[in-house]
């Protein structure tokens, strides 16, 4: 990476180097900005890095791995990331719900394939959950932004009557079990329990560009994101410095603006009095969510799954039913480890053999949902759900490594306790992330109250998840602002 220049001055400084930082960056760099990334880590990326992590030449994603809402990004849209290397591996099966070794069910790419497996379920599905072609691009305007008075007021309405239900109220509409869990597993990677308020509107914005562009991932890894970012940051002239953590707002070179893409709390402590107390007391009421567990495997074999439709997606679901996700997310929003998870998990090397090279390895990781701060191995629990649906699952592990969720946290600040949203997902933090506008006038939720300075990580709207829109309204917050500066002069 570049180191900045000794004698040059910025005008714009950012701190932390998730998806979200180098959006900002690269958009202010593009306006003409002068701009430097300072990255804690020896490695750009956050949330999306990439490691070898067992075997030189195979690549696993640490941390996020498939990217439904990257693809649809009207962020990398603008930046053009195809342009810097990015390419996308779709594949035919956005997601499987595996039940056990007999059943699944899947959401497809294809239209038709998911009314297939939906059955009798199809109809309702159809009319609740898929989105039109036409009518993706609106949703996506009004839901990856900071909240407004809605443009598209029809849309948005028949959206929010949905999102803000239960998802135990919501998926009454299905008739079969299977699809009721199916649609379960979505939602709860919001990490809330099925029972709560608006607990629909997770899945219901990832299942959304499902039948229009499916649920893709990164072909050579997650890193390929940020290094696209990277690019494109570069090429407009930005920099880029690497293992530099920022303790004290003194640290940080002179300049007009600076982006903080850090946890809320790393915020506070950075600014420290510079903040006046009464921002300081609602960032500190910033709540954090629960945290993940994650197993990375390397294998010999593709998993041996014993039916078609798991080898065919990168985004496999396991529990044997409804219950069992409903019991779990209850239990760890009461601070209880669960009794059985249910797991998130993926093959990504049958989509993207680059991963593993010419090894002839293969690679899968799967995570389940934890306490914040939870120090517990989940590891062996996570190997025999997986082992109950694949048999002989086991005999293709040549190495695995369990990732709890203090020491995610700990491999990205921005995750505190293990939590990868940067903060609970209930009604209140969404509507007002990371908290009220300091002007009640001006809608701009990443300003801190400190003269040119925003966070623009995923604590901010429209949240978590690897699109960088947090990062991109961030800077267009501050692009707006230093112009309107430069008239009054």
């Amino acid at each position: 990476m570049q180191s900045p220049r000794g004698t040059s001055s910025f005008d714009a400084v950012v701190v932390g180097s998730g998806p979200n930082g180098l959006t900002a960056a690269a958009k202010l760099a593009r306006a003409g900005r002068r701009v430097l990334v300072i990255e804690a880590a020896d490695t750009i990326g956050g949330g999306t890095r990439s490691a070898e992590l067992f075997e030189s030449g195979v690549r696993h994603d640490v941390c996020s791995a498939v990217h439904p809402l990257g693809r649809v990004s009207p962020a990398f849209a603008e930046l053009d990331l195809t342009a810097h290397g990015l390419t996308w591996a779709t594949p035919p099966v956005c997601l499987t719900h595996v039940f056990d070794r007999h059943r699944a069910r899947s959401v497809c790419h294809d239209r038709d394939a998911t009314a297939r497996e939906l059955g009798a379920d199809a109809r309702a599905w159809r009319r609740l959950v898929e989105v039109d072609d036409a009518d993706l691009g609106a949703l996506l305007d009004e839901l990856l932004r900071p909240l407004r008075l809605p443009q598209h007021r029809r849309l948005m309405t028949r959206f929010g009557l949905r999102a803000l239900q239960p998802v135990d109220r919501f998926t009454r509409a299905f008739g079969d079990e299977m699809t009721r869990t199916l649609f379960a597993g979505v939602a709860a990677h919001a990490m809330i329990p099925l029972s709560a308020a608006a607990s629909s509107g997770p899945g219901l914005l990832l299942l959304a560009p499902a039948s229009v562009t499916g649920w893709p991932i990164a072909v050579g890894g997650s890193q390929s994101i940020a290094d696209a970012l990277a690019s494109c940051l570069i090429a407009a002239g930005g920099e880029i410095v690497t293992g530099r953590p920022i303790t004290r707002f003194d640290e940080l070179p002179s300049a007009p603006q600076y982006y903080f893409d850090t946890s809320v709390h790393s915020l506070v402590d950075i600014l420290g009095d510079r903040l006046a107390p009464q921002a300081r007391r609602r960032y500190r009421r910033w709540r954090y969510g629960p945290g993940v567990c994650k197993i990375d495997f390397l294998l010999a074999e593709p998993i041996p799954w014993p039916m078609s439709a798991p080898t065919r997606t990168a985004t496999v679901h396991v529990a044997q039913d409804y219950r069992q996700i409903a019991d779990a997310e209850s239990a760890v929003a009461r601070g209880e480890h669960p009794r059985r998870p249910w797991l998130l998990a993926g093959e990504p090397t049958r989509l993207d053999p680059s991963r593993a090279g010419n090894t002839g390895r293969h690679v899968a990781w799967a995570y389940c949902h934890v306490p914040n701060g939870s120090t517990a191995d989940m590891g062996a629990a996570m190997v025999d759900e997986l082992e109950r649906c694949a048999p002989g699952f086991r005999d293709v592990i040549v190495a695995s490594r369990v990732t709890t969720a203090q020491q995610l946290g700990e491999y990205d600040a921005n995750f505190v306790g293990g939590d990868i949203g940067s903060g609970a997902t209930s009604l209140r933090q969404v509507l007002a992330r990371p908290r009220p506008p300091v002007n009640p006038l001006s809608p701009n939720p990443y300003a801190t109250g400190v003269p040119g300075v925003y966070l623009c990580s995923s604590a901010t709207a429209p949240g978590g998840g690897v699109h960088g829109m947090s990062g991109y309204w961030a800077a267009t917050f501050g692009l707006a602002a230093a112009e309107s500066s430069r008239r009054r002069r």
